[in-house]
């Protein structure tokens, strides 16, 4: 790499993350090379990035295979910003980029970073990755449940109902204990249980709602009521040009927890 710092050019990297490889470009050098996706890589990485101090570094979500590339650069002071894959998706066909390999997904990231740079964020606590993936587990360990639930109701067979009925009663078995490890996670930190404490005060939010607040939006108490209304996508979008003002409509957000909140405001509202 070459050392750009002493001219005063910034330097805006891009990382393609999949689960064994790191892909790397540099702009405006146009640099690439590409690191395992390890720990012996990710130091590997640090050190070569940490002498040039690029001005931003930008990289999309993929769950941990980015939060431990993440919690790296940041901990020696790297500038970060993790985006979410559509955007990149969206720039790059803006760009006329219509092929998608991993070095050319490290290039639109790379200038991504340059020209429309996105905000630097801190990786979350260990703690809310901890809860995020217990609240990730019982969410599909449910979903598992629902299913086995309506196959129980077709099937005739007293052999496979016997097995299918084992297997119900123990994914019960499996949520409940998660649903335990979820709670001692909170009760441990005092942020989240007073968090917890005020959304589960609310009409309509129970305990699973809480859980799914806390680990799937941890920017409760740190944004306005506009900006939390966004995150969940319940915020309507305005649809306005010259004199004509559309209908406007939610677009976007997190999905978990839009569809966590209807659930709650039926229960608030019956």
């Amino acid at each position: 790499m070459q050392d750009l710092e002493s001219t005063g050019t910034s330097l805006y990297i891009g990382i393609d993350i999949s689960k064994s490889y790191l892909d790397v470009h540099i702009e405006p050098t146009g640099e690439r090379f590409g690191l395992a996706n390890s720990k012996p890589g990710l130091r590997q990485l640090v050190r070569r990035l940490i002498k040039n101090r690029p001005k931003l570094i930008v990289f999309e979500a993929t769950g941990k295979h980015h939060r431990q590339l993440h919690r790296a650069l940041s901990e020696v002071g790297l500038p970060c910003a993790v985006i979410n894959p559509r955007q990149a998706r969206h720039f790059a066909q803006a760009l006329g980029q219509l092929a998608k390999t991993d070095a050319i997904d490290a290039r639109i990231l790379a200038l991504y970073a340059r020209h429309l740079a996105p905000q630097v964020n801190a990786p979350a606590s260990q703690t809310i990755e901890e809860l995020k993936e217990l609240v990730s587990a019982r969410r599909a360990a449910v979903g598992e449940r629902t299913a086995l639930s309506n196959r129980i109701g077709e099937t005739a067979n007293r052999q496979l109902l016997q097995l299918l009925r084992a297997r119900y009663k123990q994914i019960n078995r499996e949520i409940a204990k998660i649903e335990q490890w979820i709670k001692i996670l909170i009760k441990a930190d005092e942020g989240l249980t007073r968090r917890y404490q005020i959304i589960v005060s609310m009409p309509g939010m129970g305990p699973v709602n809480a859980m799914t607040c806390l680990a799937e939006m941890s920017e409760l108490g740190c944004c306005n009521d506009k900006q939390i209304a966004a995150l969940a996508g319940v915020a309507p979008m305005a649809r306005e040009s010259g004199s004509w003002a559309g209908r406007r409509h939610i677009k976007g957000g997190r999905r978990t927890v839009r569809d966590s909140l209807y659930m709650a405001a039926l229960a608030a509202a019956r």
